[in-house]
């Protein structure tokens, strides 16, 4: 059944709106920690491996981001060492499992001090 918000086109909207969001901060804490090729924050798959790198951990652990349960551990621990990397607690990082905060952490990241 349709509904007025998947009729109107919201669904694209909001779920572009946020994959902006995330890459321009992404993006901003690449730059800010001198991780190279901060551009493939833009990118799809490759803001994945940009996120390993950003967190100090070689390109090979982007892979366990495609293994089921085992990517959510990832990201917990990608996020914590991102926040370590950006001298912010890295109690943040576990607060991305977290709906709605994980759309907030990644800005106080970013643009904190």
């Amino acid at each position: 059944m349709w509904n007025w918000v998947t009729f109107t086109g919201l669904n694209s909207f909001w779920g572009l709106a946020i994959y902006v969001w995330l890459a321009l901060t992404l993006y901003i804490i690449a730059n800010k920690t001198s991780t190279r090729n901060a551009w493939l924050a833009w990118i799809p798959i490759a803001n994945l491996y940009l996120t390993c790198k950003v967190a100090g951990y070689s390109g090979w652990w982007t892979i366990l981001f495609f293994i089921p349960l085992a990517n959510i551990v990832i990201w917990i621990i990608m996020w914590m060492e991102i926040a370590r990397a950006r001298n912010q607690p890295s109690w943040l990082g576990i607060l991305m499992i977290i709906p709605i905060v994980n759309l907030i952490i990644p800005g106080i990241l970013a643009f904190s001090e």
